[in-house]
């Protein structure tokens, strides 16, 4: 290992993927940065993961680490547990990167040394790899505690992050059953500055399967997540910017459950957010959105 090339420690953790786990690999070994090693993590797969992942164990870059089903953060954690690299990367068994993704980030950790985390857009794509939208939320660089009280703007599979954040901060807690990522970089964010590069370095499988995609759990493990986060980090933020933060948190969910028809959990969350912020002009948008719903238009 180079000071130049720094070893990259790739986390990914898996369970039932033998359709995608072969390409993940594949869009890691296409990398045209050479200095990384792979900590695959099987959560208890029961299907032909293992079986599909054989040819690839030869490689001494590639580690493969069974465990009884757990949870991805229990598998993600222990993948950090093996990894050695000084720069920590995520790619989940169902997505891709593009060749370019660890040069480009080594390079401008190297040129950024008082960056802590890097993330970027990501191209979503269907069952069967098609392109489906190239389309982003907003992302913020910086010290981003305060938008990310509102939303998780990070997307772990264009994350890179330097391992000193983990080791300070800790890992996954595992505590919320869904949206752990963004439980880990709420808590970064508190103390780490992280660095948004407006281009694409990474491809989202859009699954049937997947956790993320049960709107109604996401939007309760996040509730839970800003609550543990403001109590125990509230202090590094202003009071403003929680109330702020939390106003938005609010309209987002009243705006998504008005346009599915849950109009009392919608005026639930708007009634919160004129609470916190009565004066905020975004607010009353949001309570003209209750009113007026965009019916099954995604509101997020």
């Amino acid at each position: 290992m180079t000071a130049s090339e720094p070893l990259v420690s790739i986390i990914t953790p898996t369970f039932n993927r033998e359709r995608t786990i072969t390409q993940a690999v594949e869009s890691v070994l296409a990398q045209s940065y050479p200095n990384w090693e792979l900590i695959i993590v099987d959560d208890g797969s029961q299907d032909g993961t293992h079986e599909k992942l054989a040819g690839y164990l030869d490689d001494p870059r590639i580690q493969y680490h069974f465990q009884e089903n757990q949870g991805q953060s229990i598998a993600r954690n222990l993948a950090l547990h093996y990894a050695r690299g000084e720069l920590v990367c995520f790619l989940d068994s169902d997505d891709l990167w593009v060749p370019e993704k660890l040069e480009r980030q080594v390079a401008l950790m190297e040129a950024h040394p008082d960056v802590d985390v890097l993330h970027s857009d990501e191209i979503m794509i269907d069952e069967q790899g098609r392109e489906l939208s190239r389309k982003n939320m907003r992302r913020y660089s910086g010290r981003i505690a305060r938008q990310m009280l509102v939303d998780n703007s990070v997307s772990i599979n264009t994350v890179m992050a330097r391992r000193k954040c983990f080791d300070a901060m800790g890992g996954f807690s595992g505590r919320y059953g869904v949206a752990d990522d963004y439980d880990i970089w709420l808590r970064f964010s508190a103390r780490f500055r992280f660095l948004y590069v407006s281009e694409y370095w990474g491809y989202y499988r859009m699954m049937a399967d997947q956790i993320s995609s049960d709107k109604k759990r996401r939007f309760a493990a996040n509730e839970a997540i800003i609550r543990d986060f403001i109590e125990e980090y509230g202090s590094t933020l202003e009071p403003g910017d929680i109330r702020w933060g939390l106003a938005r948190f609010c309209c987002r969910k009243a705006r998504h459950f008005a346009s599915v028809g849950d109009s009392a959990t919608a005026w639930s969350a708007i009634t919160q957010a004129l609470r916190y912020a009565p004066l905020d002009s975004v607010v009353w948008r949001a309570v003209y959105r209750v009113i007026l719903p965009r019916r099954g238009v995604n509101q997020n």
